[in-house]
């Protein structure tokens, strides 16, 4: 499963969570050519809800990085990255 590779999530879960959030009709399946291959895509209140999600997280993280500059920040998530990637290679993640 791509999304729990990218993720580093358990399948188990990520499947939980996928049929969870279509009963709460936030995600709807997109037909495939590949019977293997499962596509979800957001419905209109799916969209919605993303929609104030996402505007509370900008709100958020705007008022916590205040002060700190864009390249202080790109170099911060470098460094997480890196420290993911050593994670990742110890077998820790």
């Amino acid at each position: 499963m791509e999304l729990s590779n990218y993720l580093g999530v358990e399948k188990p879960t990520i499947t939980r969570t996928i049929y969870k959030l279509e009963e709460m009709g936030y995600l709807e399946s997109v037909p495939t050519k590949d019977k293997r291959e499962k596509r979800m895509q957001l419905t209109g209140n799916g969209k919605k809800i993303y929609l104030e999600v996402r505007k509370t997280i900008d709100e958020f993280e705007q008022e916590i990085l205040k002060g700190v500059s864009e390249e202080e920040q790109l170099e911060g998530i470098r460094l997480m990255c890196e420290i993911r990637n050593n994670l990742i290679q110890q077998g820790e993640l």
